[in-house]
């Protein structure tokens, strides 16, 4: 019932004689719009026709709202039992479908993004202790932060624990940095460290999905199963966990006072890569990786890169 039918309700329990007309001109209303509560009030049984008269006299609220609830008690069992039987069918097929994949089959392929989002959409919904993630790169696409959203917050609700590690450079970003944010409200868990060799999402540690493509994860997934190819992963996220920075804190710096990003900045440059490919792997932009690099010299006394790493090395930085 809506603020504008309760006021009708009230108003003819006060002065049941009044029509429509007074009611409208009383409560500031259109005809059409007292009509239209009466309507509902009659939907909802909180109205009846007068025992004398072709009038409508309102229900007193005690027996009124004690037949809606038990109407909305029986709606509500009706909904149930549908779910309970909806629930038992899905289960029947679910069987059927995991019957017939082959025991030893240890790896299968998503061959497109649709099929990866639906199949993570599924892994949310089933999960029962914890859902754990590696976002590589810096800025996470809008429509796939739109898609997460809703399992993500299916499976907090159920109490399953959701830890994710994100690259620093995530927080160059609004739209990751809002999302980051909507996901520790609801509880879940997000670290930062400057680099991470993959993406990946692992579920109650048993499946785990990766991308097929380490460039692309857009072109598909490998679905992993057994212990042999899920515990390397699982120890690979607890390493990162527990070198990572909790979400809201400002990137720590070592005892050197350089940043995890800065130093990582300075051991991919130091094997070779190009301002461009390092940027690539931190999920940093060109400029502030030339920025970061000349705040480096300027803090090491250097003219040069060359000196610079000569620099940095003699400090221990690389």
């Amino acid at each position: 019932m809506n603020a504008l039918t309760e006021s009708v309700y009230r108003t003819l329990l006060g002065e049941p004689d009044w029509g429509v007309e007074r009611i409208a001109a009383e409560l500031h209303l259109s005809e059409a719009e007292v009509r239209g509560a009466l309507d509902e009030l009659l939907e909802l049984t909180l109205l009846r026709p007068a025992a004398d008269s072709s009038a409508l006299r309102a229900v007193s609220p005690e027996v009124g709202l004690t037949r809606l609830l038990a109407r909305n008690q029986n709606q509500l069992l009706f909904r149930q039992q549908q779910l309970e039987s909806a629930r038992t069918a899905i289960a029947a097929i679910s069987a059927e479908y995991v019957d017939r994949r082959p025991d030893d089959e240890m790896v299968l392929r998503l061959d497109s993004l649709e099929a990866v989002r639906d199949r993570l959409e599924e892994l949310a919904a089933t999960a029962t202790e914890e859902c754990l993630s590696l976002m590589r790169g810096g800025a996470v696409r809008p429509d796939s932060i739109q898609a997460g959203k809703h399992p993500n917050q299916l499976a907090l609700e159920r109490g399953v624990v959701i830890r994710s590690i994100f690259q620093d450079s995530f927080r160059n970003d609004p739209d990751t940095l809002r999302y980051a944010r909507w996901l520790a409200d609801l509880g879940g868990l997000t670290r930062t460290v400057p680099l991470l060799p993959m993406r990946l999402v692992i579920v109650d540690r048993s499946i785990a999905l990766v991308p097929t493509d380490p460039v692309d994860g857009r072109r598909g997934a490998l679905e992993l199963h057994g212990a042999a190819l899920i515990q390397p992963l699982c120890a690979l996220f607890d390493e990162l966990w527990r070198s990572g920075a909790d979400f809201g804190q400002p990137a720590p710096r070592d005892d050197q006072d350089l940043t995890g990003s800065e130093r990582a900045l300075l051991q991919l440059l130091g094997q070779g890569h190009t301002d461009e490919s390092a940027g690539r792997k931190l999920g940093l932009s060109l400029r502030t990786v030339r920025r970061m690099m000349q705040d480096l010299m300027n803090r090491l006394g250097a003219e040069s890169r060359f000196q610079a790493g000569a620099q940095a090395a003699r400090k221990d930085w690389l």
